[in-house]
């Protein structure tokens, strides 16, 4: 061969070989985020994340499941790249690996669905075979990052509200050499002393430097999932996606069928929490939600629940509660529990409600109010009555998560949890849900109890069996609740059947609006961001727990979306009270109180308060950035929150008081302001003068707000002054002035 042809082969080798690996390779990216992807012969990998200023190297190629059972025999796949079916562009990027025997196809998705935020991630394993497989744990992303052994690294991560905000709440701790955590997340969130509570599913971590870079990670499922961080040496990795535990996890997949582990996103940032956060937030809004919603200029809205009177509601405390709504200029009411006739049975309690919802919600409709209605959808008890859900029946028995005893009685409000995923249990709750929507005329559909089970006996149903030698059965506020090795399974399918439900009410009612509540804070995620439109945020509603649920969710999730019940709460002088409204009043506002109950002074404060939030602060709860500006509360020392909009040059301080009787004055240092403008700052209950401060001194010495009552609070707007306006005469120095005591 001459020398000549011998170059021209090498070349020729070359130029192919630069092909391939161009084709195996590919990148995707956000304004914060890149990331970069290589298609190994036999597994993908995420390889490198970079924020611009930091650059992540992932070492840990995507474990692809190893195995499948097929009538009862273990075999073994090997999987490997199908190029041809594989693709890239600049918002997708799709990897496809097939397994010749079992015949599966793997396909290994990132995709951006926003010019800002997160890169989304999910994998899919579809049956092509003849036969029915048992497939093991697929994880939805495994990571192993280069760190220097020098580097400081936090992690930062927010627990759910459920029952009661913790002491805690809001994690930042160092991720030293030896680190290891786990967060776990499921639809029941239940503390137990002891053990860690469960957590939104997402963490950060961050460079502990002034800039502060870093990546997030977070899972849009609602079911069992679990994140693990840990560090050692120059590795940092971990796992996220379902739960493994209890062990083993193992699914069912037909012919022709697809299992698709959770979603998940992941991002690249600096700047820290609150910075993130902001990115965060509005990505959710923008890929995740329900922009029907948001298309309604009153989203969020201010709201009456009639679970002020508790169980007792009835036609008569209804329609008074919305006509002393509609004087305060409220925008929906809404009937708690104690309407229906029995638990499982969604029907009004004609001793209660003689005419039935419908005259309620007209008269809702006729003041210009929206109707809502609480509903314990998935539970089944013991009433008899035609449509209800009963134990007893051979048909409901059939989709009960468990046998129950003859003598089990249900609560006043809650029953035992019946599976969703079973098809005819499905058909049922798509039906009754559909139905209570149209009859009784409804604009909001509340969810509450645990509406997906956590584990189930049954071997006919879409989950895997239990296992009977590793199963436990438990009660806990009168649900009879079990765990097997399959509960992972079970909380997969019937979460996936749940979000079908909420996908049909909004489809089929496309004003709906879906309040995810399932005992107060158990919930809040991004999937059910996904499939509702808004969260109660916990089941504790004083002050203090509403303040803390709200300071933690919302670094998570749209303020909006994070709504706050104002119970009853003592206020012996006004101040008091607004205190208790306003602990309330940033996110989504619901009232639970028999607001007939209040003396005239407090009703002119609460129609003023109301005015204000539906005026002044709902367009910034909706759209500004938002900035936790204090320590978490503790009911004791000052805390609180800024809200500011850089495009509308405007912004709010909520700033709180608690018990404390020495610390009469205290200083907010603001932030997401311009240092080189000049800021006019309006104290709405006038505790101090009207003054103008530079965005500098501002973000540097603070705001200082004195409030002589404890419990007490004050609202300071801040509006960005265009450089021409000179500074009022109130200030001309730009120190705070104070009113006169």
């Amino acid at each position: 061969m001459n020398s000549h042809r011998r170059w021209w082969i090498v070349f020729w080798w070359l130029s192919v070989s630069a092909i391939a690996v161009a084709q195996t390779s590919a990148s995707l990216e956000t304004a914060e985020t890149h990331l970069r992807f290589e298609a190994g012969q036999y597994a993908p990998q995420l390889s490198v994340l970079q924020n611009g200023t930091l650059t992540w190297k992932n070492h840990a190629a995507e474990t692809l499941i190893p195995t499948a059972d097929i009538d009862g025999q273990t075999v073994a796949m090997r999987w490997s790249f199908n190029r041809s079916d594989s693709r890239a562009n600049k918002s997708l990027v799709t990897f496809v690996y097939d397994a010749a025997s079992p015949h599966l196809r793997l396909t290994w998705e990132w995709e951006v669905r926003s010019g800002h935020g997160p890169i989304e991630h999910q994998i899919r394993i579809e049956n092509r075979d003849s036969r029915e497989l048992w497939l093991p744990l697929q994880n939805s992303f495994v990571f192993d990052w280069q760190t220097s052994a020098a580097d400081r690294l936090e992690q930062f991560y927010v627990e759910k509200g459920a029952d009661t905000p913790s002491a805690v709440g809001t994690h930042l701790i160092p991720v030293p050499d030896g680190y290891e955590w786990e967060g776990t997340s499921s639809t029941y969130a239940q503390p137990r002393l002891g053990e860690a509570r469960e957590i939104i599913p997402y963490f950060l971590v961050e460079r502990a430097d002034e800039t502060q870079p870093g990546w997030y990670v977070g899972i849009e499922f609602s079911g069992r999932t679990h994140l693990t961080l840990a560090r050692k040496g120059e590795s940092l990795h971990g796992e996220v996606g379902l739960n493994p535990n209890p062990a083993p996890f193992r699914t069912r997949l037909k012919p022709g069928e697809i299992f698709e582990t959770p979603r998940i996103f992941l991002g690249a940032t600096s700047g820290g929490p609150d910075a993130t956060a902001n990115v965060l937030r509005q990505w959710v809004r923008d890929v995740l939600t329900n922009q029907e919603a948001w298309k309604d200029p009153h989203y969020p809205l201010a709201v009456n629940n009639s679970w002020g009177g508790g169980m007792v509601v009835n036609e008569e405390i209804a329609l008074r509660m919305i006509h002393d709504s509609a004087k305060l200029g409220l925008e929906m009411f809404h009937v708690d529990a104690g309407w229906f006739r029995g638990v499982g049975d969604w029907y009004p309690d004609p001793k209660k409600f003689p005419h039935g919802l419908q005259p309620i919600a007209d008269e809702a409709h006729t003041q210009g109010m929206k109707f809502g209605l609480w509903v314990d959808w998935a539970q089944a008890a013991l009433a008899t009555a035609p449509g209800a859900l009963n134990i007893r029946n051979p048909e409901v028995r059939d989709w009960l998560t468990t046998d129950l005893p003859a003598t089990w009685k249900p609560e006043e409000f809650k029953g035992q949890t019946i599976d969703i995923s079973a098809p005819k249990a499905k058909e049922w709750a798509l039906r009754e849900t559909d139905r209570i929507v149209t009859d009784y005329k409804l604009d909001m559909l509340e969810h509450d109890g645990y509406l997906v089970a956590q584990g189930c006996d049954a071997s006919d149903h879409p989950h895997a069996a239990p296992d009977p030698l590793n199963r436990c059965t438990y009660r806990d506020a009168g649900f009879v609740f079990v765990r097997s090795s399959n509960s992972t399974d079970v909380s997969y399918h019937a979460v996936r059947a749940y979000y079908d439900i909420q996908s049909n009410l909004h489809r089929k009612h496309p004003g709906l609006l879906l309040e995810v509540c399932n005992d107060g804070g158990r919930m809040v995620d991004f999937g059910s961001a996904a499939h509702g439109d808004y969260f109660s945020i916990t089941d504790t509603y004083d002050p203090l727990s509403n303040r803390r649920a709200f300071y933690d969710t919302s670094f998570v999730l749209p303020p909006a979306m994070l709504e706050a019940y104002v119970e009853r709460w003592p206020t012996p002088k006004i101040e008091n009270f607004r205190y208790m409204l306003r602990s309330g009043m940033m996110g989504w506002l619901s009232i639970m109180i028999d607001t007939t109950s209040w003396d005239a002074r407090q009703h002119e404060a609460a129609k003023e308060e109301i005015r204000l939030y539906k005026s002044q602060l709902r367009p910034l709860i909706r759209d500004a950035n938002l900035y936790h500006i204090s320590e978490r509360p503790d009911g004791v020392r000052w805390d609180g929150m800024e809200y500011f909009d850089s495009q509308a040059h405007r912004g709010i301080v909520y700033a709180f008081r608690g018990s404390t009787k020495i610390e009469a004055e205290h200083t907010f240092v603001l932030r997401g302001l311009d240092a080189a403008s000049r800021y006019r700052l309006r104290f709405h209950d006038h505790s101090a003068n009207d003054q103008t401060i530079g965005g500098d001194e501002l973000m540097k010495a603070g705001l200082a707000v004195r409030l002589p009552i404890a419990n007490s609070s004050e609202i300071i707007f801040l509006e960005e002054l265009p450089t021409h306006v000179p500074p009022s005469p109130a200030s001309t120095t730009g120190e705070l002035q104070r009113a006169p005591r």
